[in-house]
């Protein structure tokens, strides 16, 4: 939901023909689709990084605003919370040294993004939950100076009849439950984004490939067991999320999503019509071919694989699959070796599917998602019919699977072994961030300050989390 809007207040014929727009885009979409009148590229790769901006005592500061007016580049723009930001890249056909440029272009805007901040005494910091987080820092007050936020918050509160949020997730050993009064909390969790652009006539292959591969990948990158002092899920990011924007009826907002796409990728945008109500019912004066309603409209339906629709330079329709899964950080290399490892393994999990070959029904993937997020590596999922260690499965299926998707990329071989071989160690060693973030506070008890400004000196060093000691 990047779009900004012009007002906030609505009367009860924008809602009608707000609904009318988006159906009209959506029959056009359909028809342009079918009529093979979108992108039919190579498999195309960006990312969006979430973070964090910090003081000394690594407590979040509201001063993204300023932030972004000194980074002087679209490559960074605002999140919900005025202590958060988000950090994008140019996309790259996926294909030889794909990966390369990802890494420079990331690595010099995030040294930019670390001297602007440097020179405003502040830090950035890539984390999925900041561990010292606070409920108070989720009021209105830190709210990014943006319309649509305002929006999103009163049309959430709407749909609920102003009824409190009711936050309930459960850990292992300890238990976080509490009511909320805004969707705010929704800036707890900050991710890694990974889109891919696909043609058409397989991109509900690939959703679904994605929705495959999800149980792994957020094992794989989990990297936030803390949220206001209490361990919950290795991947706390998944229930905060889902519930900080719950209407309170019909389907969830956030979630794994209803089931596999069966015959096009256009079944969920159908869903999107028949099952969500509008949340901001903004008219624009632009072309049906702009999809700018629909796209509005599908952005604020968030599940963890999210189809999107875009455009190529030339002006051609393309359709994307955002994987939403990952948190920020712990480095930027681990993120490139998320990146890596989940390209690499979605291709493969494509190509079964497209066969006909699923080693699970969906009900069983979506139970294995919540699992891994829930217990991190060391979980047990099912997988073509019987119950297997994830991080087993991972290392004897899962990376040589990756490893021959990225073959048939024709990705550069010195990358897919440098970003692999992360992937390959962290599992072997058991050290996501999440990880290493249990251990620390086992070792050194509740100094969530002390915890963060140690991950940030590693993050600063770049390292990849696999390597990091606790001290």
């Amino acid at each position: 939901m990047g779009t900004e809007i012009g007002r906030t207040r609505f009367e009860e014929k924008d809602w009608s023909a707000f609904s009318d727009r988006v159906k009209e885009e959506t029959a056009l979409l359909e028809k342009k689709a079918e009529n093979g009148e979108s992108s039919l590229s190579l498999p195309v790769g960006g990312f969006e990084i979430e973070a964090w901006l910090v003081d000394e005592k690594m407590r979040p500061v509201k001063a993204n605003k300023a932030f972004l007016e000194a980074f002087g580049s679209e490559l960074a723009t605002m999140e919900l919370a005025q202590f958060n930001f988000e950090i994008n890249n140019t996309p790259q056909i996926l294909h030889g040294d794909a990966f390369k440029k990802f890494a420079q272009e990331m690595r010099e805007t995030c040294e930019h993004a670390h001297k602007v901040t440097e020179k405003m005494g502040m830090r950035t910091l890539a984390i999925g939950i900041l561990p010292t987080l606070q409920e108070r820092d989720f009021c209105l007050d830190n709210m990014s100076e943006m319309k649509r936020y305002k929006a999103l918050n009163e049309q959430i509160l709407r749909e609920r009849k102003d009824k409190a949020l009711k936050i309930d997730i459960e850990g292992a050993e300890e238990r976080l439950k509490f009511e909320h009064n805004s969707v705010m909390l929704e800036a707890a969790a900050t991710s890694f984004q990974i889109h891919t652009q696909v043609g058409y006539d397989v991109a509900h292959h690939y959703y679904n490939g994605s929705i495959l591969a999800s149980a792994a990948t957020v094992a794989v990158s989990a990297n936030s067991p803390y949220l206001f002092g209490k361990q919950l899920w290795y991947e706390t990011r998944i229930p905060i999320f889902e519930q900080s924007v719950d209407t309170g009826e019909g389907k969830k907002r956030v979630s794994f999503g209803s089931g596999f796409a069966k015959e096009s990728i256009l079944e969920c945008f159908h869903e999107n019509i028949e099952d969500y109500d509008v949340l901001i019912p903004i008219f624009f004066e632009s072309s049906h071919e702009k999809f700018d309603h629909l796209k509005l409209h599908n952005g604020t339906i968030w599940r963890w694989n999210r189809p999107l629709v875009g455009s190529d330079s030339n002006g051609t329709m393309h359709f994307r699959i955002e994987h939403r899964v990952m948190a920020a950080g712990p480095t930027l290399v681990d993120m490139l070796a998320n990146a890596m490892f989940y390209y690499g393994l979605a291709m493969m999990l494509t190509g079964e599917v497209m066969e006909g070959n699923f080693p699970c029904d969906f009900k069983t993937a979506e139970r294995n998602f919540y699992t891994a997020a829930k217990e991190g590596l060391g979980c047990s999922i099912f997988w073509d019919g019987e119950s297997v260690r994830l991080h087993e499965l991972i290392l004897e299926h899962f990376l040589p699977m990756a490893r021959e998707g990225l073959t048939l990329l024709e990705m550069d071989r010195e990358d897919v072994d440098f970003y692999l071989a992360i992937i390959e160690a962290r599992v072997k060693n058991g050290q996501n961030g999440a990880a290493w973030q249990i251990s620390y506070i086992e070792k050194y008890g509740q100094n969530f300050e002390r915890m963060t400004e140690a991950y940030w000196r590693h993050q600063q060093k770049g390292d990849p989390v696999h390597t990091w000691e606790v001290k």
